[in-house]
């Protein structure tokens, strides 16, 4: 099926462990709250589990970071849209809400230990069957899938290099390197310096035009905030499973909504839709057919946007 958008590619880039409140809670507009300032590292990691998740109200750690400590990202949302009603899709930790970003799926709520191996439909392989192209730079959580164990796995250095070049896939999947993924104890600025400099290879390498760029985090990292989610999916023991903490995500593109705050309900399951709808992709399974895909943060029929600074 042909594309319907200007969009020819996706860069999907996952950070990690950061709530909505922790890096936006005083943003100008965003449904957020005030908290003590964070240290930057911090001190350690907060315990993140789906067991952590259900006493989050009394154990979760309420501190958070302000525009001085990452100024790019709130430099990115004033100038393009922020979602601050944008949830995980597993009450846990990053496993399960990795595979979400992958294949709209998770059987697993915790971190497995040791690696599995689950046959999934996957959107690799629908964009394969697409004849479309895709790269997994640098995530571990393709090789929990059949379909995608060791296929296309670049590292994450790869990334600029292949933006600089003009030549990214369909969809590109970004995770940085240990000790610019801002998962505690690393540095916050350091992190969101090394998201700057992917974005900036996109744009060096001509592809601002026609590319959509989500920025989000992978889950709630042990971090309070104040928005508790819907539940619309338990866990065998009847606990909540979907949907987990509220993290940011930001959305760029010439087509992003300029200095636009989403309050729409968007979850890890909507950038797969959003691949979806943009490549004429069916549907994986019933999440994705009810999700949106995004629609409220784009606007295809706008003047497109020049590229961040």
């Amino acid at each position: 099926m042909p594309t319907t958008t200007p969009i020819e590619h996706v860069v999907i880039v996952v950070k990690e462990n950061h709530g909505l409140d922790n890096y936006f809670g005083t943003f100008p507009g965003a449904n957020g709250m005030a908290m003590a300032h964070a240290h930057n590292p911090p001190p350690n990691d907060p315990n993140h589990t789906h067991p952590a998740w259900l006493k989050r109200a009394k154990t979760a750690s309420r501190v958070q970071y302000v525009e001085s400590d990452i100024p790019k990202y709130w430099a990115w949302a004033r100038a393009f849209t922020l979602c601050d009603s944008y949830f995980t899709d597993v009450a846990g930790p990053s496993s399960p809400n990795h595979l979400m970003l992958v294949c709209a799926d998770s059987p697993i709520i915790e971190n497995p230990h040791p690696a599995p191996l689950f046959d999934r439909p996957t959107l690799p392989a629908q964009l394969d069957k697409a004849r479309l192209t895709w790269a997994n730079y640098g995530g571990y959580v393709f090789d929990y899938l059949k379909y995608t164990q060791g296929k296309n796995k670049k590292a994450p250095t790869q990334f600029a290099v292949d933006a600089a070049a003009g030549k990214l896939p369909t969809v590109s999947w970004l995770y940085a390197p240990v000790g610019l993924s801002e998962h505690p104890v690393e540095n916050v600025t350091k992190g969101m310096q090394w998201t700057a400099a992917q974005v900036a290879a996109v744009v060096k390498g001509g592809l601002w035009p026609k590319v959509a760029i989500f920025v989000t985090w992978d889950d709630w990292g042990g971090w309070y905030d104040h928005v508790n989610p819907p539940v619309v999916e338990k866990w065998t023991d009847g606990t909540q499973f979907r949907y987990g903490g509220r993290v940011p995500c930001l959305v760029l593109s010439p087509y992003a909504k300029p200095a636009f705050i989403s309050h729409a309900r968007h979850s890890h399951v909507s950038l797969v839709r959003f691949c979806e709808k943009a490549f004429g992709l069916p549907s994986l399974n019933a999440r994705t057919a009810a999700d949106d895909g995004m629609a409220d943060c784009l606007d295809f029929k706008q003047k497109p946007l020049p590229p961040p600074p």
